[in-house]
């Protein structure tokens, strides 16, 4: 072992230091513990993912004191968390104030609603992307629905005629902004009632939409036998039980051929969905639309329900009786067929394993383990969610 003199490679003050406690002889300094440090540049990590987390909890309209109470962290750690997020948004804001000038209506106060999202001058709402294919293709399905009288939010020209603006390898977007707002009361039947009926008219609509454009055929068994798969070896089964996946999947795969397939949301949750006094006012963001199982978007929005952070989340009860009311709701504008009715629960359960996989592979394990948890609560329920969708 090499022995150096401190004075070479400590700072005289660090030395002072020492010497309070120890001097005269050798002293032996260990490495630092490398699984330590990795573990510390982990923590690193999932801390910058909760707190981007709960900046986008409090844009959605979450008090402070709410944000507290689910994340278990101090009203004034909430605010710091906030400003140091609000301080990172602000430079895309500079950027979009610029390229507004563009459509001409720079002057507007300029209000961020979400994490790739901006209202301004209560008028007009800007998205930014980072993929111009799925920006392209967003803009196609807007127009077609548009010209089929479904409420979505109309695409606003640039001032020289363009639908969309680039700028540092962003894409920007700006829609007339619909009117109403999103439902969110996780308790109200009608609510969720009102959720099933929407996401049927859109269904309906979307049927007109593959007439005119070919979209994107994706297919759910498809994805869970191979990268999701993938994933949860990676991962050594150790997030997702690898027989309870099995089983999952083989659920899935024996009723998957005579599932209806068409144009999906793919991505509804109360945020996506506009309502005004009581009736649907708009649709938004068609970023993931494509063609799948159509009970993915029914599946797919009674499993978000369970994910969502409230101070008092859904119990087993209010839960059931929302997915009744989606199906009900559903029902009185499009008849599910008995398998799709079969097939609900398993559905469920294979999108709760997609989204534990997703997290895993941007190494995100809170995330992953609470999906996993919501396909424990599906897997354990299968008989009850049957029997609630077909009473």
């Amino acid at each position: 072992m090499k022995y150096l003199n401190a004075n070479k490679v400590l700072s005289k003050d660090l030395i002072s230091l020492i010497q309070k406690y120890y001097q005269g002889g050798c002293l032996y300094i260990p490495k630092e513990n490398y699984r330590r440090a990795k573990r510390r540049t982990d923590y690193k990590i999932e801390l910058e993912k909760r707190n981007k987390h709960i900046y986008l909890r409090h844009l959605e309209g979450k008090a402070n004191e709410e944000l507290g109470s689910i994340y278990h962290l101090a009203e004034s750690s909430i605010r710091r968390i906030l400003l140091k997020e609000r301080a990172e948004h602000q430079k895309m804001e500079g950027i979009i104030k610029e390229i507004l000038k563009s459509w001409g209506i720079e002057n507007g106060q300029l209000l961020q609603i979400y994490s790739s999202a901006w209202e301004t001058d209560h008028s007009y709402i800007i998205k930014v992307y980072d993929n111009k294919e799925q920006l392209e293709r967003n803009i196609k399905t807007t127009t077609i629905l548009l010209n089929h009288n479904i409420p979505v939010a109309e695409i606003l020209p640039t001032l020289t005629g363009e639908k969309f603006v680039s700028c540092q390898n962003k894409y920007f977007l700006v829609s007339k902004k619909l009117r109403g707002s999103n439902l969110s009361d996780l308790k109200d039947e009608k609510t969720a009632w009102n959720m099933g009926c929407a996401i049927a008219q859109l269904h309906k609509a979307f049927t007109e939409c593959e007439k005119e454009i070919a979209f994107w055929d994706n297919s759910l068994l498809r994805e869970m036998k191979g990268w999701v798969q993938e994933s949860l070896k990676k991962n050594e089964w150790q997030t997702v039980d690898k027989e309870q996946y099995l089983k999952a999947v083989r659920l899935l795969e024996e009723t998957y051929d005579s599932l209806p397939k068409q144009l999906i949301h793919r991505d509804v949750h109360f945020g996506n969905f506009l309502f005004h006094e009581g009736e649907l006012s708009g649709y938004i963001d068609f970023d993931l639309s494509q063609r799948n199982i159509r009970i993915f978007d029914i599946c797919y929005f009674l499993t978000g329900l369970l994910a969502e952070e409230t101070k008092e989340p859904l119990t087993k009860t209010d839960w059931m009786k929302n997915v009744k009311a989606v199906i009900a709701g559903y029902e009185s504008i499009s008849m599910l067929s008995e398998e799709e009715k079969e097939a609900v629960p398993y559905v469920m359960e294979c999108i709760e394993i997609f989204f534990a996989a997703y997290f895993l592979e941007i190494q995100d394990t809170k995330c992953a383990n609470d999906a996993n948890k919501i396909f424990q609560f599906v897997q354990a329920c299968e008989k009850e969610i049957q029997d609630a969708i077909k009473s």
